[in-house]
C-alpha cells in the first residue's frame, strides 16, 4: 500500500488558527520527530546524492539545459536590491523579477564580457534562472543560497578571505553595468523592479547518481523537479499505488491546508488508500500518521501546530 509525503513550509508560517477537529486528533495521536532546519536538510532527507553534496546550480542546470555533465556550475540569480543605512539589501530575486526573455535578451549581453575575460560564461536557458559555466577544476568559495540572503543586506553574506576577493570584484562590477544600463530604466518606467545585482550561489558538478524511494512527486519546484528528473521519477503522475512526495511548501494558509490535502489524505487513510502519511515541515517538525494510531485514545488532540504534547518515538 502506498503511503504519502507532505513537504511544507515552517509552522510559523501555517499557525495562528485552530486546526479542525479530524486533523487535530491525528496529529495528536501521530508519532513526532525532529529533523535539521532549512529548505535544503528538508529536501535531503527525501534524497541521497552521490557523491554527497548539493550543487543546486548543477542539477537546475540540468533539468533546464538537459548540458550540465562535465563542468562545475554556478547560478548567477538576477535580483533586486536596495540602499539602506547599513549597506544593500535583496528585495527580490529570480521569479519575483517577472522576467522575460526580452529582459534577458537586453541585459546579458552587457554582463557577458565581464564574466567572458574572468573565463567564465553567462546564460539564462530561463529568464530567472541564469548560470555561469566554469572549468570542471574551478574552485568556488561556499556561497549563501539566496533564500537565506533575501531581505538581508548582501555584504554580510559574501565570501570572504583570498578566494572570495575575486568574486565580490565582479559581483560589484556587475551591479554597476545592471544600474547604469538603460533597459532598467525602462523597466522601472513601467512599473518593474529593477535587475540591479545578481547573486552567485548553488555551485558544484552534477552528481554521479541521485536517489529516492518516491515513485510520484509534484512539485512547481525547479530544484525539486530537478531532483526527481535526475533520480529517473519520469512523471509525475505515474499510475497505481506508489509512494507519493507532494510539494505544498507554498502554501500559507492553514484552512485551506486542511480542507484541500489533510483532510481528504486522512479520509484515504480510513479507507485503507494509504498506508502513512508524513508531514515534513520546513522547521524540522515531522509528523507520522498511520491507521492504527486511532487507538491512542488517551493522546488530547493537537489543537495547533506548535502545541506541545507527548511524542512518540518517529
Amino acid at each position: 500500500m502506498a503511503s504519502a509525503t507532505l513537504l511544507l513550509p515552517a509552522r510559523r508560517r501555517l499557525d495562528g488558527q485552530p486546526l479542525p477537529e479530524p486533523v487535530a486528533r491525528a496529529l495528536g495521536r501521530s508519532d513526532r520527530g525532529e529533523g535539521e532546519a532549512g529548505q535544503p536538510a528538508q529536501l535531503r532527507r527525501h534524497f541521497r546524492l552521490l557523491p554527497d553534496h548539493w550543487p543546486v546550480a548543477a542539477l537546475t542546470r540540468q533539468l533546464d539545459a538537459g548540458d550540465a555533465g562535465g563542468d562545475t556550475w554556478l547560478r548567477a540569480d538576477p535580483a533586486r536590491i536596495a540602499p539602506d543605512m547599513h549597506g544593500a539589501r535583496m528585495l527580490a530575486w529570480g521569479e519575483a523579477l517577472e522576467l522575460t526573455a526580452e529582459d534577458t535578451a537586453q541585459l546579458l549581453p552587457a554582463l557577458k564580457p565581464l564574466f567572458g575575460d574572468a573565463g567564465f560564461l553567462l546564460d539564462a536557458p530561463q529568464p530567472s534562472r541564469w548560470y555561469l559555466r566554469l572549468p570542471r577544476e574551478a574552485k568556488v568559495p561556499a556561497f549563501a543560497p539566496v533564500q537565506d540572503v533575501l531581505g538581508d543586506d548582501l555584504f554580510d553574506h559574501l565570501p570572504q578571505g583570498e578566494q572570495g576577493r575575486r568574486w565580490r570584484a565582479l559581483l560589484s562590477e556587475a551591479q554597476v553595468l545592471l544600474h547604469n544600463h538603460p533597459w532598467n530604466a525602462q523597466r522601472v518606467a513601467q512599473g518593474k523592479p529593477p535587475v540591479n545585482s545578481l547573486w552567485f550561489w548553488g555551485g558544484g558538478r552534477l552528481p554521479d547518481a541521485v536517489q529516492t524511494h518516491y515513485r510520484q512527486i509534484r512539485s512547481p519546484d525547479a530544484l525539486l523537479r530537478a531532483l526527481a528528473a535526475a533520480a529517473g521519477v519520469v512523471s509525475a503522475q505515474e499510475a497505481g499505488q506508489v509512494d507519493a512526495l507532494i510539494d505544498l511548501r507554498h502554501l500559507r494558509n492553514l484552512d485551506r491546508l486542511c480542507a484541500e490535502a489533510l483532510q481528504p489524505l486522512l479520509q484515504a487513510l480510513d479507507r485503507r488508500e494509504l498506508a502513512a502519511l508524513t508531514l515534513d515541515f520546513e522547521d524540522g517538525a515531522q509528523f507520522r500518521i498511520a491507521r492504527g494510531q486511532r487507538w491512542r485514545w488517551w493522546r488530547r488532540p493537537l489543537r495547533r501546530l506548535h502545541e506541545a504534547a507527548d511524542a512518540m518515538p518517529a
